[in-house]
């Protein structure tokens, strides 16, 4: 079974930045996918990015060149970098983990972006 746990959601300034962060535990294939997705009131759950173990990225139009994702496989990590944030960026975060069909969801982390 897997299990993931966010943190680094919070309340910033625009303009400002934040990095989030999910540590994947249990039993966790070698080859997967882990990314970020995000939900904000009244829409539907919507990609951010994902990153191969192999290595390879893919960002929502909405977000490229603000956002980075990176992970460590070794500690089972995966990073978001957020930059220049906006307040339409605000929503829940939520990191998965997609190992052949079965994707596991974290329990999600707030990012509010005002002023």
């Amino acid at each position: 079974q897997v299990q993931l746990a966010e943190s680094g959601g919070g309340l910033v300034q625009p303009g400002g930045s934040l990095r989030l962060s999910c540590v994947a535990s249990g039993t966790i294939f070698s080859s997967n996918v882990m990314g970020w997705y995000r939900q904000a009131p009244g829409k539907q759950r919507e990609l951010v990015a994902t990153m191969t173990s192999s290595g390879s990225r893919n960002y929502a139009d909405s977000v490229k060149g603000r956002f980075a994702i990176s992970r460590d496989n070794a500690k089972n990590t995966v990073y978001l970098q957020m930059n220049s944030l906006k307040p339409e960026d605000t929503a829940v975060y939520y990191c998965s983990l997609s190992i052949r069909l079965t994707t596991t969801w974290g329990q999600g982390t707030q990012v509010t972006v005002s002023s």
